[in-house]
């Protein structure tokens, strides 16, 4: 496949890495999609089949305080990547979000869903899906949501660690997403690359929970005897809205294995989805 993992630190990167070698992983620190000349060089001397692009800004409430900043990686840094894979023949696989959309339908989102983001990072990464379509219609923009893995502080994580501290949670439970895990994610990306399937599909766990149930069932699987108290978002002091409705369906690909299924193997350590 010859493939090249962008963004490879995080928790999607980091389980593409483990499926197709360390060899191909790229960090942040090493490049910066927002430097273009390094992106374009990059590209040039590895040759790539596949650009799989995990980098992004990701800091929802700091976005609302620093659009520009947000823009400058989830649209212009995209671009620049599109366009270096353009040039040389690469598929890019981009990865998107949930928070394209403003969740005020009551069912479940697909692709034909008309995107109306709520802030400025969903604004953003919506401006990245366009700018990696319009730069290579053969792209594969992969929208998902609430992704959890092995590697840094995702929401199980934040959720155990509250509770080890605290003794009590308050979570709110108001809002929907499909919990999605980042191994389930990763390999069922790898599949999708090697096939002729381009432009805009969703790929989340199946099943939809607000985050209220989902910290339940991670401490739940964990055997953590804490109780996780339910509140509403409008207690929340946030800086950025969230979709009240964030849950993913597809009329392209269908979904990955139910969520709490996911969930179980990820919390007894399971390496393969």
């Amino acid at each position: 496949m010859r493939p090249l993992v962008l963004g490879a630190g995080g928790q999607l990167g980091s389980e593409l890495t483990r499926l197709l070698g360390r060899e191909c992983a790229v960090t942040r620190d090493q490049v910066s999609i927002t430097d273009q000349k390094a992106v374009a060089d990059l590209i040039s001397s590895r040759r790539p089949a596949v650009v799989f692009n995990c980098a992004a800004y990701n800091a929802v409430d700091r976005a609302e305080n620093e659009p520009a900043a947000a823009m400058m990686v989830n649209r212009d840094g995209v671009a620049n990547v599109a366009a270096a894979c353009a040039r040389h023949g690469a598929k890019l696989v981009h990865f998107s979000t949930n928070f394209v959309f403003d969740g005020a339908q009551d069912r479940a989102y697909v692709e034909s869903d008309a995107p109306r983001p709520l802030g400025a990072y969903g604004l953003s990464k919506l401006a990245g899906e366009r700018a990696a379509l319009d730069a290579d219609p053969r792209a594969l923009v992969i929208r998902t949501a609430a992704v959890y893995g092995r590697v840094g502080a995702g929401f199980p994580e934040r959720i155990l660690e509250r509770a080890r501290t605290r003794g009590e949670l308050e979570v709110v439970a108001d809002q929907s997403v499909n919990p999605t895990s980042a191994a389930d994610l990763a390999a069922r990306t790898v599949e999708l690359a090697g096939q002729e399937l381009s432009g805009l599909v969703h790929l989340a766990g199946e099943g939809c929970c607000t985050w209220h149930e989902f910290a339940e069932q991670v401490l739940q699987e964990m055997g953590v005897p804490v109780t996780a108290v339910p509140l509403t978002s409008d207690r929340l002091w946030l800086a950025a809205r969230r979709p009240l409705n964030g849950c993913l369906g597809s009329e392209r690909i269908g979904q990955l294995r139910p969520w709490r299924e996911a969930l179980h193997d990820w919390a007894n350590g399971v390496e393969n989805p």
